[in-house]
């Protein structure tokens, strides 16, 4: 796949400001808020950047952190996971591994079988319910 390199302004034309802020700024929405974190429909959800195939539905789970939970991507190559130490947390980021959206992070409390939780921003999703 074809990474996407766009400059700030072309991203701005494209985006809501609260997607920009959350995908272009490393932003976060505010927990129980996205159009998400409760939704239970099948489907696969994509970067509402580029359109990168991130999660299945069948992957989603109720954390209780209020943001959309996952336990695996659809695919490993289709995000990119980097060291964030900002806001004086220990943390790993998230993105989408063709465009770079912010996507959220990724932690070592969830359930089997992979034991990881990618705690996701709604704002940087898209369901494909097709």
């Amino acid at each position: 796949m074809d990474e996407i390199d766009k400059t700030n302004a072309q991203w701005q034309e494209q985006l809501t400001p609260e997607q920009f802020r959350v995908c272009r700024e490393c932003g976060t929405e505010p927990a129980f808020s996205g159009e998400y974190y409760d939704c239970h429909e099948p489907g696969i959800y994509r970067c509402i950047c580029c359109g990168n195939a991130l999660f299945d539905a069948d992957s989603k789970y109720d954390s209780g952190s209020g943001w959309p939970s996952f336990v695996q991507p659809v695919k490993a190559e289709n995000i990119e996971l980097s060291d964030d130490d900002s806001h004086g947390m220990a943390r790993v980021e998230v993105s989408c591994e063709r465009c770079g959206a912010h996507l959220g992070h990724v932690f070592p409390d969830g359930p089997q079988p992979t034991g990881l939780r990618y705690c996701i921003n709604s704002t940087s999703l898209a369901l494909d319910r097709s």
